[in-house]
């Protein structure tokens, strides 16, 4: 089935042509039906299914064709996500698929000035996209009402409970509507997510894309063992042998991204990092210098890179093995997306090899070992432009502060 077969309104299909799609993935072919038809969802899909398009597409069909002229405080559809990129991320879509209808989205979160968001509020919006808890803050304050949603959307639901999200969105649940429809997306499904899904939708379609190897047929995926302090060599290599190309690398804390940055910064490697602890405003200039290829490299932890769709990644590099398997799939998900191929490398510490054991374990295989002989990897390291540090500057790159977020302002 082809899109131009879907009985979308003109100016969504218009939209769809201009953006080069043609036919539906496998979750917007087993979603956008039963979304139009009014069905409460649940679904389970791994990243970079195009599952944003499989509720944005049916949600502004149904929200443009519905249209009320009084739009005061008449917010139709909320979607509910874990981070702030992702919030903008999602408003990206819906303002693209949706140009030229009677619906308008715009997004709101934590860690910036909520009076601009508050402006935008009350000059009256269809579709809400935000975190539980600006969105929680907000409502509480009376800028935001509720009662008149239609149509909610729960994105990333696993990591919002990873995240302590859960009672924000138990309490902001009793604003809306029992009479709604709800559609659930989640990566993951384990008997909290069943409890939190089932809780809020009635009569569910499920439907699940999950593939018996979790990680993309896009990705070619594999591991080198690598020594902890020798993993920034192969990092320089891969970046010097690769110059146009754009590597996203993962570390487990904020202390080892900031330290991975500076490492890269020594050999004069051109990077950004993100994680938690940078405001939100410098999180998202870092983010769009990485997108637009200002930079080669982007160095994350999982917490803020989840979910965030980064056009053309060539390489994910996981600087540290996650504790948590499914991390694996979710970081190795940011290459090889659509129909483009992409490449994952592990590094691998024997310190990390029960993790990575785990890893296998959950993805049901055996992740490809890259071999490398003592010379080989000798080479690596003696090719290395970086010069021996002094005692001074070791001790300095431990006490290294880390740039605190801004206080939430209300």
């Amino acid at each position: 089935m082809k899109f131009s077969e879907y009985h979308f309104v003109d100016e969504i299909k218009e939209n769809i042509d201009k953006l080069g799609y043609k036919k539906p993935t496998d979750i917007q072919y087993k979603a956008i039906p039963n979304v139009l038809r009014g069905e409460d969802l649940l679904a389970i899909a791994q990243t970079g299914t195009g599952k944003t398009a499989a509720f944005a597409l049916p949600i502004l069909h149904i929200l443009h064709t519905s249209h009320n002229t009084k739009r005061a405080d008449g917010i139709r559809c909320v979607v509910m996500v874990p981070t702030r990129e992702l919030a903008i991320q999602i408003n990206g879509v819906f303002t693209h698929l949706g140009r030229g209808t009677r619906v308008t989205s715009f997004s709101v979160f934590g860690g910036v000035e909520q009076a601009p968001q508050i402006s935008k509020l009350e000059k009256g919006i269809d579709i809400l996209i935000s975190t539980p808890g600006r969105l929680f803050d907000l409502v509480h304050q009376g800028y935001i009402h509720l009662h008149r949603v239609k149509i909610l959307v729960l994105d990333e639901a696993d990591h919002m409970l990873d995240r302590g999200f859960i009672k924000d969105i138990r309490d902001l649940i009793k604003f809306l509507p029992k009479k709604r429809q709800t559609l659930f997306f989640s990566a993951t499904i384990d008997d909290d997510i069943k409890k939190l899904a089932y809780s809020l939708v009635t009569n569910p379609i499920r439907i699940q894309v999950s593939p018996k190897d979790p990680v993309s047929k896009n990705v070619d995926h594999s591991v080198l063992y690598v020594k902890m302090d020798d993993k920034r060599y192969f990092l320089e290599r891969l970046a010097n042998e690769n110059p146009d190309k754009k590597i996203l690398i993962f570390t487990r804390t904020k202390v080892r991204a900031e330290r991975v940055h500076a490492a890269m910064h020594r050999v004069d490697i051109q990077s950004v990092v993100m994680h938690g602890d940078i405001d939100q405003k410098d999180r998202l200039q870092a983010l769009n210098t990485f997108k637009l290829g200002n930079v080669q490299m982007m160095i994350a932890t999982d917490v803020t890179a989840r979910g965030i769709d980064i056009p053309d990644v060539d390489f994910v590099v996981n600087y540290d093995i996650p504790e948590h398997p499914e991390n694996y799939v979710h970081r190795v998900g940011r290459t090889g997306r659509g129909k483009n191929r992409g490449i994952a490398y592990s590094f691998c510490d024997d310190s990390e090899r029960d993790m990575l054991g785990s890893i296998e374990d959950y993805i049901g295989k055996k992740i490809k070992i890259l071999s490398i002989d003592v010379l080989d990897y000798n080479e690596v390291k003696d090719l290395s432009v970086e010069k021996p540090l002094q005692l001074k500057d070791i001790l300095s790159s431990f006490e290294k502060p880390i740039k605190k977020k801004g206080k939430k302002k209300k």
